[in-house]
This record gives structure tokens, C-alpha cells and sequence, in this order.
């Protein structure tokens, strides 16, 4: 289902999925399948940023999850307004269900985790996570994307989510 893109968030797993690494031409995403592959991206974000929210000790921490939250939710409601729009059936596929699985499988490792040591490696994720979006944006998603509306809606969040990967690193150097 469309809205079942959530899980939590993993490390790197836009690069490391096999679905992403090696794909061919013959293997491009389609526009429904970047929709909710991309969706399922924020979604899992979501759902760390929700987590960190009650587990988080540090103020900044605790500042950073609020932001992801707010911007990753606004991003999703603007895909959803336009797959509507565009009268688009979201499609899972391999990279989605693999996404949500190892994201999965991270927050129940980070749920393990509690104080300063919770802080630390949700933080640490957050960088790992955003830059691995980012390149799977700017070398897959985005090029493989032939709805232009689709494709502006991926680069707007290519520029928004470059920032979090500014902020938690920048967050993540306060950590120390």
C-alpha cells in the first residue's frame, strides 16, 4: 500500500540496496516505483525522527529530529498531492521493500540505545542516511524520472534534504 512506505531509518541503505548499486538502463525505475521508493525514503525518516523525539537527551538532537519531521512530512504531503494529481499508482517494488526492511532493522538497533550513546548514533544514521538519499537522487531517481513535475518535485527535496545532511553533520561534530 502507498502510505505502508514507512519503516525507520537505516544506514545508508539507498546505496547499499541491491535494487540501487548496478542498476542498468533496462532496470530504470519507472515514475510510480521513484514515487514510492522516494516516499518510502521520507517516511523512514519520519519515523527516526519520531523515535529521537522520545529518546533523545540532547537539545539539538532533539531540535534536529523536529526539523526532519516537519520537512520530511511536507515533502511527502506534496508527493502525495501529486501522484493524486497526476492520477499515479505508487508502485512497490525491490528498492521499497528494501528500504523498509533495513530501516526497520535500524530502528530496533537504535531503540536499544538510550541518553548520549541514542543521541550519537541516530545523529550519525541521520549523515550516513541523507548522503545516501542524496547520491541515489542525483545518480538514479532524479535522472531515471520522466514526469518533469515528478522530477522538480525530487530536486526540490534533493536541495532540502542536502541540508539535512549539513545540519546532522553539523550536529554530529557537537556530539563529540
Amino acid at each position: 500500500m502507498f502510505i505502508r512506505w514507512s519503516a525507520a531509518v537505516a544506514a545508508a541503505i539507498l546505496l547499499s540496496s541491491p535494487a540501487l548499486q548496478g542498476a542498468s538502463a533496462a532496470d530504470k525505475p519507472t515514475d510510480p516505483q521513484i514515487a514510492h521508493i522516494a516516499y518510502t525514503a521520507g517516511v523512514i525518516d519520519i519515523n527516526a525522527a519520531k523515535q529521537a523525539q522520545k529518546k533523545a537527551k540532547n537539545k539539538d538532537v532533539k531540535a534536529f529530529a523536529e526539523d526532519m519531521l516537519r520537512d520530511h512530512e511536507a515533502v511527502n504531503k506534496q508527493a502525495l498531492a501529486l501522484v493524486k494529481k497526476l492520477n499515479v499508482t505508487p508502485e512497490d517494488n525491490d528498492t521499497s521493500k528494501a528500504l523498509s526492511k533495513q530501516a526497520g532493522d535500524k530502528l530496533a538497533e537504535l531503540d536499544k540505545l538510550s541518553g548520549a550513546a541514542f543521541d550519537k548514533a541516530y545523529v550519525a544514521n541521520e549523515v550516513a542516511y541523507h548522503k545516501a538519499v542524496n547520491s541515489a537522487l542525483e545518480t538514479q531517481l532524479i535522472p531515471s524520472a520522466s514526469n518533469a513535475e515528478l522530477k522538480s518535485l525530487l530536486q526540490t527535496g534533493l536541495k532540502i534534504f542536502q541540508g539535512h545532511q549539513q545540519h546532522a553533520e553539523h550536529v554530529a561534530a557537537e556530539l563529540k
